[in-house]
């Protein structure tokens, strides 16, 4: 996907709110510096660049799934999943959307990045891994279809039954089409001019044990997979969200506490407050970026206590353990006034 996920600000906890340094403070830093070997027309209003060393070297490994962050200055930072092939050592593809409301990132590397340009990037993260099951079918919107890609990939090597259902408002906004026409009837177009609202109850058919969906897309379309997939065995569903995912009924009115237990600093979140920025003037080193609870740069793992958890990244099974937490948004649950943390 073009996983812009919004506007990422890096944060180095302990440094002033208005001097915060925004690229190479990310958890990782910057990993390579690359050069555009290609820049391609995909679709309306999509590109796709694809990366290299500049001595032509192998790039750090990565498995489906994986975003990167590109480093446009040291204010604007925006993350994108890779949508090549896993196995290729020497060249990383991107795939971006031009936002219709760019915010200076998307617009930026239309605008200024073509072949030849060099392009700051850090290592690959996932928070949207592929696990083995015996069945996949994966589920794409849009520019959804990025993270897929080495999905499909992977999926066919490994001789698993797998089928994708690809959404887009038209054909002609819908990326990779050449390059998926290749796995014939694996694949389901379904364009909206063409043939309207897909029928996902009837294409997802029953759940069952060994049958996993990975699912990437607009809020829309995966609230209505969540829908349809409500009596599925658990863990069945796998999503990653273009913004994310609101929470209803969250109170913020609680007051309570947070002992860092490597820093040794302890510190009172107010109603309103995260625990991100508790930690920030603190001086406790903990590092953020999108501060929405979709990019997982500051999961931090829990010692003891209950957690409310509001981001759109950890699986219901993560959640039940209250092992890994990401302070950007979550909190402590309703009836815990202390959280102890690995930071």
């Amino acid at each position: 996907m073009e996983k812009t996920r919004q506007s990422l600000s890096w944060v180095r906890a302990g440094e002033p709110k208005h001097a915060r340094r925004r690229t190479e403070a990310a958890r990782g830093g910057i990993a390579v510096e690359l050069i555009v070997r290609e820049r391609r027309e995909e679709a309306d209003r999509v590109i796709s660049l694809l990366l290299a060393r500049p001595d032509g070297g192998i790039l750090p490994a990565w498995e489906p799934g994986a975003h990167v962050d590109v480093v446009l200055d040291e204010m604007t930072t925006r993350q994108y999943s890779l949508s090549s092939d896993p196995d290729d050592e020497r060249q990383w593809r991107l795939g971006i959307l031009r936002e219709s409301e760019s915010r200076g990132g998307s617009a930026r590397i239309f605008d200024a990045i073509e072949t030849g340009s060099k392009v700051k990037l850090s290592e690959p993260r996932n928070n949207f891994v592929l696990k083995p099951a015996l069945e996949y079918l994966f589920i794409a919107g849009g520019i959804g279809i990025t993270p897929i890609l080495p999905m499909i990939r992977t999926a066919e090597r490994s001789g698993v039954s797998w089928r994708l259902l690809y959404i887009g408002r038209s054909r002609r906004s819908m990326a990779f089409l050449d390059e998926l026409a290749s796995h014939g009837d694996h694949v389901t177009l379904a364009p909206k001019d063409e043939f309207g609202r897909a029928d996902l109850a009837a294409w997802l058919g029953e759940g069952k044990l060994g049958k996993a969906v990975y699912a990437c897309g607009p809020e829309a379309l995966l609230l209505a997979i969540e829908h349809h997939m409500s009596g599925w065995p658990t863990g069945s569903l796998h999503v990653e969200r273009f913004r994310p995912k609101v929470f209803e009924g969250c109170d913020d009115d609680c007051e309570f506490e947070v002992e860092f237990v490597e820093s040794g600093v302890s510190v009172m979140v107010s109603p309103g407050q995260t625990i991100l920025s508790a930690a920030e003037e603190s001086g406790v080193p903990v590092f953020a970026s999108c501060e929405e609870g979709t990019c997982g740069t500051c999961q931090t793992p829990v010692v003891e206590g209950v957690v409310d958890h509001r981001d759109s990244i950890l699986s219901q099974e993560e959640r039940d353990r209250h092992d890994l937490m990401l302070i950007c948004v979550s909190r402590a649950a309703a009836g815990c006034s202390k959280l102890r943390l690995q930071a």
